[in-house]
Parts: C-alpha cells; structure tokens; sequence
C-alpha cells in the first residue's frame, strides 16, 4: 500500500519520553522555591507542549511577570536535576527504527528548550535517529503553527502529507493551525476528551497501538 504520510512529526514530552511527573514536579518545587502555592497537578501538566513563558503565566496566573525568568531558573533547577532518571516510553525506539526502515522523515516539534531538547536526545542516545526539530526558544511556541510549517517547508512536505502526534490539545491544535491531519495519545499530559474535540485520526492509548496504526495506516 502506498504511503499515507512524508513527514512525521512527533512531540516529544509525554508522546516520546515519560517526563510528565517531572515537569509537573519541577514546576511545583519552583514555585515554593519562591514561596508561591505550588499549582495543582491538574493546572501544571496542562503547560507541557507550551513555551516555558506561556506555561509559568498559565500555572501560576498571579506572579508578576518580573519574577518570571526567577521561576523559570528555579524550574530549570529541578527538573535537570532529574532529568537523568526519565526514559523513553516502552516501545518508542523500537517504533521509531520501524518507521525510519519505512523512509518517512521523522521530526520532533517541543516546547522545550533547544538545549532541553538537545540534552534529553543524548541522554537516551537519539541525537542522529530525527531528521529535523524545533524547539519552542528558537521558533514560536504551540499552538502557533510557524515550528510545523518550518519543517514542512525543510522536507517539501505537503500539510496532507504531514501527521503531528502529540499527546495535548497544544499540539492537536498546532496541527489544525498548519492544516495537518494528527494523532493523539492519551498516555501523557492530556486527558482522551479534550483530545477528541480536535477529531484526531487516532487516540492511542499505548505505544503499541500507535505504532500498529502507523505501519498499517501511515
């Protein structure tokens, strides 16, 4: 069967990498670093896949914007610290090496840093496997669509030949902001009814699933 799709562009916390904890853990002892009440889990994880500004002003609505680069010192801090102890989700490498054996071009579009998302390759030995990345410091962040488009415009792949997989609404929203056609999945940041408003080819609720629709569909 031909294939569906060119270019494949995953997110990379919470879609690739079991980091949600993390995050959600890091922002919280940020915040009582600086003697805020740490946000709940609910209102931290929904900040995964935005840019590091974008989620301090959500998950913490009343610190003055001054302070801002202090949290987001203080969140650096920790979540480095740990950041040794996430991994992969079980069955990403083995799903990646499939599809690359399949001759799509594999991307990663993040909100995290270019240094965060650098350091975070290395560490589980990825730094050669994606053909292209952005990262939300050196384009716009989720949802503007301007880090998808990029990488459309890198590979000369058409929107409809172009799947974001991403497990918030940040990421289902970029796509339809890039006119691209995605994939949710359920096993990281975003509960599955959120998801389903932005109509996704698939929710996947485990690595397995996704990686069965994607060499039987992609």
């Amino acid at each position: 069967m031909p294939q569906r799709f060119d270019l494949i562009v995953f997110d990379w916390d919470g879609t690739l990498f079991d980091s949600t904890a993390l995050i959600v853990n890091s922002m919280q002892a940020a915040a009582v670093d600086l003697g805020l009440e740490a946000p709940s889990r609910e209102r931290a994880s929904y900040v995964i896949g935005m840019g590091l500004i974008e989620a301090l002003a959500y998950a913490m609505p009343g610190l003055p914007q001054e302070r801002y680069p202090e949290l987001g010192q203080r969140y650096r801090h920790h979540y480095f610290a740990s950041a040794h102890e996430v991994t992969l989700f079980e069955g990403v490498p083995a799903m990646l090496l499939s599809l690359k054996a399949r001759h799509h071009w594999l991307a990663v579009a993040t909100g995290k840093s270019r240094r965060g998302l650098d350091e975070a390759l290395a560490a589980v030995d990825m730094t050669t496997l994606f053909d292209g990345t952005r990262t939300a410091d050196e384009t716009a962040g989720k949802p503007n669509p301007q880090m998808l488009l990029e990488l459309m415009r890198e590979f000369g792949a058409e929107p409809s030949r172009t799947l974001m997989i991403g497990d918030t609404t940040h990421d289902l929203q970029l796509a339809r902001n890039a006119g691209c056609p995605a994939i949710a999945v359920t096993y990281g940041a975003h509960e599955h009814g959120p998801l389903l408003a932005f109509e996704p080819l698939l929710v996947a609720h485990d690595v397995a699933t996704l990686q069965t629709w994607l060499l039987d569909h992609a």
